[in-house]
């Protein structure tokens, strides 16, 4: 999700591609898991469509401080749960439907002082949970090789050590605190953006924010936990904003499908355990022309889809879906 798609007030947060994965689901029954529950908008969509229960997964006290105005309308069909994804299993088994939006909300982003954005001049904070290291921690703290690791790795920053040479010549004036700070170390680096360019600090602000909240091994962790959550026939669906978790996510599902394959035709063919999905769609889904109109959060979002086999879960390597991770001692 970009940095300048913020829900607001007169543009609240609207879940994306809903309606193609209600559409995978009809007729929607039964018990679902939302685990990336923000502020309720597939939760909600599900329930409309006819889930029986939708238990909401967050572990951002935010979520659960604002889902108390609204969740007892809907009368015990929505329960909220505060937990990371990645523990969906320990919540919840045999569920009908896993849906998961990855990356940061809307919510987290218009609020300042969480400090996810750059729009927004606040306290660099990125922790999603509110707890444990924060962005600040690791721009204050970290080495410069670290630094620029985290900065290539997580954001694929082109310019990492030239930023993290400026980062750390910058607080040894005075301790990196703010996002506008921040942005404007970032900014200071690299050429100026031209129209319908990102800004420059997107690349830095979702290393760090990936980083501080360990995000990537939590997704693997939690396709794991869904594969071990959904009952037979049941629907994974997830939504992917960058192509590093599409590309892990893909990986996943081609791999628990049994579409990966030999490596070369010369190998002995070897007897492979039965699939635990089946792919709904071969290629991710993006929004339609309608969607990107009403939503333009939507334009870099992907959705991928499978079903649950009645094969028995098991375990595959986090290195077997190019899980992105830093070297020891940075670059």
């Amino acid at each position: 999700m970009s940095q300048g798609d913020a829900a607001t007030p007169e543009s609240p947060h609207v879940p994306v591609l809903l309606a193609p994965i209600l559409k995978a689901a009809a007729p929607v029954s039964g018990r679902w898991i939302d685990g990336t529950f923000g502020a309720g908008g597939y939760a909600k969509g599900l329930v409309a469509a006819g889930a029986d229960e939708v238990i909401g997964i967050d572990r951002d006290p935010l979520a659960h401080e604002l889902a108390e105005g609204w969740v007892p309308d809907y009368k015990g069909k929505i329960r909220l749960e505060r937990a990371n994804f990645a523990q969906m299993d320990e919540v919840a088994q045999d569920v009908d439907g896993v849906v998961l939006d990855l990356g940061v909300s809307s919510m987290q982003l218009d609020r300042a002082e969480r400090g996810f954005s750059f729009m927004k001049d606040g306290p660099l904070d990125m922790r999603m949970s509110q707890d444990g290291p924060s962005a600040a921690d690791i721009v204050n703290e970290a080495g410069e090789a670290e630094l620029a690791e985290i900065l290539f790795v997580f954001g694929e920053e082109r310019a990492s050590r030239r930023i993290a040479r400026a980062i750390l010549r910058e607080r040894a004036e005075e301790p990196i605190t703010t996002t506008g700070r921040l942005a404007g170390i970032v900014e200071g680096c690299l050429p100026r953006a031209k129209p319908g360019q990102s800004h420059p600090a997107t690349r830095s602000f979702q290393a760090l924010r990936i980083a501080v909240n360990n995000e990537y091994e939590a997704l693997y962790e939690g396709l794991m936990a869904a594969e071990r959550a959904l009952a037979p026939g049941g629907l994974l669906a997830v939504v992917t904003f960058h192509s590093v978790e599409d590309r892990m996510v893909k990986r996943f599902l081609q791999m628990r499908a049994g579409q990966t394959g030999r490596a070369n035709r010369f190998q002995p063919l070897v007897e492979e355990p039965d699939p635990q999905f089946t792919l709904v769609s071969k290629k991710a889904i993006g929004p339609d022309a309608a969607e990107l109109e009403a939503n333009p959060r939507a334009r870099s979002a992907k959705l991928r889809l499978a079903r649950r086999t009645e094969a028995p879960s098991g375990e595959i390597d986090a290195k077997s879906l190019a899980m992105p991770e830093l070297r020891k001692g940075g670059r």
